[in-house]
């Protein structure tokens, strides 16, 4: 009978040790999940495999009749010229992203983050001449939006000033460097981010909306 009772509890035990290694995970920032996930993509289609290369590129023309021209002041933001590059921006993106997610909801979230693609591509192609790809400017925004979380009326939070002195002042510094990285697409992002975090600075937190957007898989 004790070993019966034993056996019993050992069966228990197990099950238990069984259902907490089989933890549900949770889908929980759908559109930084989403982003991050079509960036590996198009690295994997375009550095790797050398298909549609032209794609994630913006070029420096200004071409109203081709339908690629108005895709890739967008899609510019997911192509990536490296593994440390794509690494670097992915990093801080599934750092930041869900945080911002959380508190201004999906659809928020991606109006940014196309408005600051387009914004960041406009502002390329009236300065520069030459091509642009990556998701840097989405990383500033992010980070901008992060240091502004707790923004409000008559009240810069101090992490906000710091931020844009050791983030924002090094990429103006880097402006005047010739090391293929686009310091001013990094300026337009965080000012992109800079603008929404205090047009949106009187909402609150969109805890309803991160919870309608969470799924389990």
């Amino acid at each position: 009978m004790s070993n019966f009772i034993s056996n019993r509890h050992g069966v228990k035990l197990g099950n238990k040790l069984i259902d907490s290694a089989l933890m549900k995970i949770s889908f929980d920032s759908p559109i930084i999940l989403i982003f991050s996930f079509l960036c590996t993509g198009v690295y994997l289609l375009t550095a790797q495999l050398n298909l549609f290369t032209d794609l994630f590129v913006l070029m420096p023309e200004w071409n109203f009749s081709s339908p690629t021209w108005y895709f890739r002041l967008f899609s510019h933001t997911l192509g990536h010229s490296s593994m440390d590059h794509l690494i670097g921006n992915l990093a801080f993106i599934l750092l930041l992203g869900p945080i911002v997610e959380s508190r201004y909801g999906g659809k928020k979230l991606l109006l940014m983050i196309l408005a600051t693609a387009l914004t960041t591509a406009l502002s390329h192609l009236l300065f520069f001449n030459h091509g642009l790809m990556g998701a840097s400017g989405i990383v500033f925004m992010l980070i901008i939006l992060v240091s502004l979380s707790n923004f409000k009326n008559k009240t810069i939070p101090l992490t906000f000033i710091l931020i844009v002195i050791i983030f924002i002042g090094r990429e103006f510094i880097g402006t005047f460097q010739e090391d293929n990285i686009s310091h001013f697409a990094h300026i337009i992002g965080g000012a992109t981010g800079a603008v929404f975090g205090f047009l949106l600075s009187g909402h609150k937190t969109n805890l309803s909306a991160a919870a309608t957007d969470r799924r389990i898989v």
